[in-house]
């Protein structure tokens, strides 16, 4: 072998060994790994804006799944979403789930809020109290030009 191709070679194995190491990065961050574990809860929201499949889901600012899926309802024209909770996480089942942002410039998420009960949701139940997505546009809208009840 000449030094050249001992040298591409090396350079070649360093690539490659990166590329792996940020594959298991990227399928770990996003919960690629996980993808098997926990239970399925369903949620109905008003309006779903900034929120997909592989949206996080968050209680208390941890992530704690992430949805899985979104149809939309076509007898009550309602955002229908089903997310995964990680194993051994159990929600009161008088929680409430929320469309939050990470700020002005950040994404949306789903923010379960858990209430007091001493009950739990199982998997395949329903989130009845949900608050959906507020646009800031029209938020900002309605602050400049008014909403004409003062």
């Amino acid at each position: 072998m000449s030094n050249h191709t001992k040298t591409e070679v090396i350079v070649g194995g360093a690539v490659l060994a990166c590329a792996i190491a940020f594959g298991v990065y990227a399928s770990q961050s996003t919960g690629l790994s996980q993808s098997g574990a926990g239970y399925e809860l369903g949620a109905s929201f008003r309006s779903l804006e900034g929120v997909g499949v592989g949206t996080d889901v968050r209680l208390a600012g941890v992530k704690i799944g992430t949805v899985t899926g979104v149809t939309l309802n076509s007898d009550t024209y309602r955002a229908d979403t089903r997310f995964s909770v990680a194993d051994g996480i159990l929600i009161p089942d008088d929680s409430a789930a929320v469309i939050s942002s990470e700020g002005l410039l950040g994404g949306n998420f789903v923010e379960v809020m858990p209430g007091g009960s001493p009950f739990y949701f199982e998997a395949g139940d329903e989130i009845t109290d949900t608050q959906g997505a507020v646009s800031l546009i029209s938020l900002l809208v309605k602050f400049v030009a008014g909403d004409g009840s003062e």
